[in-house]
């Protein structure tokens, strides 16, 4: 058997994935070639272009590592594997971009946000955690203007996704932040934040994250203004020292910003953010949420309102947003 795995190369690999019909018709579609095409490479009847190998690694992610492997050990093939590894870390791939401007033409208006930062967040992850050593990557936006005097007074962690020991999806984790956090430092001052060593750094504005050891954080902006940051979390101790990586998130960052409308970018003089309670205080609060819902969609029926569910939502989230806030205040 160990002769077996010894003597496998990159071509039985494909082979493999491509004995499977429909996945040969995808990587086809994806590396723009003929299904046939594939087929010769796996004969040796036709040797692909480098930057179709190149291609396949991007669009083969669970086979990645043996697939670089394998073109290590053949000769001619080295240097590929090598600066494929180099430029994982350093760009975003241009099929990637297409992705999404694909997916902004065609995605329903209400299904936007949920669209776009469900593809950056896959990606960055891939990207920025390849050998998921654990990376927790979240969107943290601005709550709409409240208050007398009509400002942005808090941030809610909207959407996340996470490899281990981070759950994979991390919304039922969510909570409200505000100046007393990191996310919200970025946003007030309107610029990134970057801890190599959470455990050593003494000016933390908040306690830090559950197997958190460094973070990134990016402002998500527009025209100069800010309508939420992306939290990158890692497990691992200056995971964000070599600028590729820092330049990656500053991308995942400018390409989220494709998920907001114009008018949930607010200027810093719109931001006046109050002092959140920790996670405990605030978990008993969101055990009501779905309640709450409930009692906000009736209460509007019996006044003759239509409110569909994101209304309701963001209802609730004002209301809880207050309960929260008050529940700072000095008695």
């Amino acid at each position: 058997m160990q002769e077996d795995i010894a003597d496998l190369s990159w071509r039985d690999l494909l082979g493999e994935v491509i004995s499977n019909s429909k996945e040969k018709q995808r990587l086809a579609e994806e590396l723009g070639v003929q299904p046939i095409t594939l087929t010769r490479w796996v004969s040796g009847e036709s040797e692909p272009r480098p930057q179709n190998l190149r291609h396949l690694l991007t669009v083969l992610p669970q086979q990645r590592d043996q697939l670089l492997s394998l073109l290590k050990k053949e000769k001619g093939l080295e240097e590929i594997a090598t600066t494929f590894q180099e430029d994982t870390l350093s760009e975003i791939p241009s099929s990637f971009y297409t992705r999404i401007l694909v997916s902004l033409a065609t995605a329903a208006p209400n299904l936007r946000f949920w669209t776009i930062s469900e593809l950056v967040l896959l990606q960055a992850l891939e990207q920025l955690d390849p050998n998921q050593q654990g990376m927790a990557i979240r969107v943290v936006t601005c709550m709409p203007p409240s208050g007398p005097q009509n400002k942005v007074r808090s941030l809610r962690e909207h959407i996340g996704r996470g490899t281990p020991p981070w759950n994979s999806s991390l919304e039922q984790n969510g909570m409200f932040l505000g100046a007393e956090s990191l996310a919200g430092n970025v946003i007030t001052l309107c610029r990134p934040s970057i801890i190599q060593n959470v455990d050593e750094e003494h000016n933390l504005p908040a306690a830090q994250e559950e197997y958190e050891k460094s973070c990134a954080i990016y402002p998500i902006l527009y025209a100069g203004k800010t309508a939420a940051a992306l939290v990158v979390s890692s497990t691992q101790y200056n995971y964000f020292q070599p600028p590729s990586r820092t330049k990656l998130v500053q991308q995942f960052a400018d390409l989220m910003a494709l998920a907001f409308e114009p008018e949930d970018f607010y200027s810093s003089d719109q931001i006046s953010l109050g002092i959140m309670p920790p996670a405990e205080i605030q978990k008993p609060y969101f055990a009501k949420f779905r309640s709450l819902l409930l009692d906000t969609l009736i209460n509007a029926a019996h006044q003759g309102k239509s409110l569909d569910n994101v209304q309701a939502n963001l209802l609730v989230w004002k209301r809880l947003e207050e309960e929260l806030l008050q529940e700072s205040m000095p008695n």
